[in-house]
């Protein structure tokens, strides 16, 4: 019997009919089953790999999954109205006598995103599609990216980790890029709905796995690169390698036009391997030989910062209300990939002072007297980011007490009288379990390096023991020497860990809520339960703000040498 659960599916309302043997020819596939008047009559008006997606008239495409093979929901799909399905030998060996006909070939994943493009009228042809990838920023800078391409007067649309937005629909997305067939399928309707831009994250993944095969990107935007989901790539080349494929001009998903940060050696690498046809445009806040880059210094208040982006002699007033060099960094890509797309960049920067991002350095406000901010940061690179941002944050926020009473910072400080005078920051964070487990460890001494109290807790265990995630992430922290360290704790509860970097913050410190960010459950033992580190970090201020005791709680054991208070306790 088919299964209960529906999932949301975005989809035109009007699809193009396509003849079966349309299907065969595109495919390359031969059909097991099926009389020659049947398959001659046949039309396909969509394809779905998710067996309770499919709608009447569907090809369902049953692919080998890590899991189980697709074949095993035939049935299901069939029951459901597919006149078709698409596998391999051993999908239809798995399926047996069916209804439908069977259509074989090897590998039909390689083919699945050209044949959905084609199936769907290859939308994206009539979009301008633009693909940003790279380990951290892309959603932000798709959020900047969006804002600026409205201003400039497109109808637009975006897909990303936080959510899927189409015409002012909203709908929350199970993964950073969608599975071919959904994809075109969206794209299908954005075409229908009048949409002329569609910004997207694509991540690692994505090009790895061709979920963006049968794409025509206009551009593509390249962040940067660190280490991360080497739990799914087999080095660090490889991940690069993965991304190249939206770049390299041999590869059927490379942009028509590149903007490449040349900051780091990555995208240096990038930008010099690329050539003829794609054009290639450069950025990087720290390179001057960038096509775009900084003019002059970045000056900030508060949260929010101005900087000036300058491009070939054109120079572009931009303010930001997110914090950080690293958003610097983000709103001059996002300009850049507007400017590339044909907006006008002084129009586009004109409206990134309105953008704030969920789960992004977002704050949390119940009237207490220190800041408390949740980011989506889990990777080293991006919590040695946040921490750097939130520090000198709290730096400048006493120089400008002590500015205003007693002059100048002093550049020497014996007593330590005017840096005492700084806010201390509390960092709660933990590592995904079944993920990368070489980035544990260097979170954890990013976390202990860069925080007065570092309190490390679950994020989303999967099916890990929580405490030898805990541990390797707790290894991380001893490696810093003591005189570099701050106070080390374990509390596993996240809720409770938390709560304690509440009870711990005095008026003008910063807590910092790490590695979930958007995220609206925590997933463990395969079981996802509700939990939003916004609403869990604002239950905890309010507690302490009404003055009750903290609730009891019962903190993991910690090693005696984790448990260290030093530099900064």
């Amino acid at each position: 019997m088919p299964s209960q659960s529906t999932p949301h599916v975005l989809r035109p309302t009007a699809t193009p009919s396509t003849e079966l043997s349309t299907v065969l020819a595109l495919t390359g596939a031969h059909p097991i089953s099926g009389d020659a008047d049947h398959l001659a009559r046949l039309r396909v008006t969509g394809i779905e790999q998710r067996s309770n997606a499919v709608r009447p008239g569907d090809l369902f495409a049953a692919l080998p999954g890590e899991r189980a093979h697709g074949a095993r929901f035939a049935r299901d799909a069939v029951e459901r109205g597919a006149v078709a399905v698409f596998t391999d030998a051993a999908g239809a060996e798995l399926i047996g006598a069916i209804d439908v006909p069977v259509l074989v070939r090897e590998q039909p994943r390689a083919v699945l995103g050209e044949l959905s493009a084609a199936l769907y009228g290859h939308p994206s042809q009539r979009l301008r599609v633009i693909g940003i990838t790279g380990t951290s920023g892309k959603t932000t800078t798709s959020y900047l990216v969006e804002a600026g391409l409205a201003a400039a007067g497109l109808s637009t649309a975006l897909i990303g980790t936080i959510e899927t937005r189409i015409g002012g629909v909203r709908v929350p997305s199970a993964l950073t890029t969608p599975e071919a067939p959904q994809l075109h399928a969206m794209f299908a309707l954005m075409v229908e709905q009048g949409v002329d831009a569609v910004v997207m994250e694509v991540s690692s993944h994505a090009l790895a796995l061709g979920r963006v095969d049968g794409v025509r990107f206009a551009v593509g935007g390249f962040t940067n690169l660190s280490q991360d989901h080497l739990d799914f790539h087999a080095d660090f080349k490889d991940y690069f390698n993965a991304k190249r494929r939206l770049f390299t001009p041999d590869s059927p998903v490379a942009a028509e036009t590149a903007v490449i940060c040349i900051d780091d050696e990555w995208g240096q690498k990038l930008a010099g391997d690329l050539d003829v046809p794609i054009t290639v445009s450069t950025w990087g806040i720290q390179m001057a030989s960038a096509d775009w880059g900084l003019a002059g210094a970045v000056e900030t208040s508060g949260s929010e910062q101005s900087f000036v982006a300058a491009h070939r002699g054109e120079n572009i007033p931009v303010r930001l209300r997110l914090p950080g060099r690293y958003n610097v960094a983000n709103g001059l890509l996002a300009i850049a990939l507007c400017a590339a797309a044909g907006a006008d960049a002084a129009t586009a920067a004109a409206a990134l002072s309105a953008v704030d991002v969920p789960g992004r350095m977002q704050r949390v406000e119940q009237g207490q007297e220190f800041l408390a901010i949740v980011d989506y940061a889990h990777k080293p690179a991006a919590v040695e980011s946040v921490i750097a941002t939130l520090r000198g944050h709290l730096e400048t926020a006493a120089a400008q007490v002590f500015q205003s009473n007693s002059g100048d910072w002093p550049e020497d400080d014996p007593a330590g009288e005017f840096a005492a005078a700084a806010g201390r920051l509390a960092v709660v964070l933990g590592a995904g379990g079944d993920r990368d487990t070489g980035k544990r460890p260097l979170m954890g001494e990013a976390g202990a390096r860069g925080a007065d109290l570092l309190i490390v807790t679950d994020d989303n265990p999967r099916t890990e023991d929580p405490a030898a995630i805990r541990a390797a992430v707790l290894e991380g922290a001893q490696r810093v020497p003591d005189d570099e360290r701050g106070e080390v704790r374990e509390i596993g509860d996240r809720a409770a860990a938390i709560a304690a970097a509440v009870e711990w913050a005095r008026p003008g410190d910063v807590v910092l809520v790490a590695g979930k960010g958007h995220e609206l459950g925590q997933e463990i033992n395969g079981h996802k339960h509700r939990f939003d580190d916004r609403e869990v970090l604002a239950d905890a201020v309010r507690h302490k703000l009404s003055g009750d005791p903290a609730p009891e709680t019962a903190p993991d054991p910690v090693r005696a040498d984790h448990q260290t208070t030093t530099r900064r306790a």
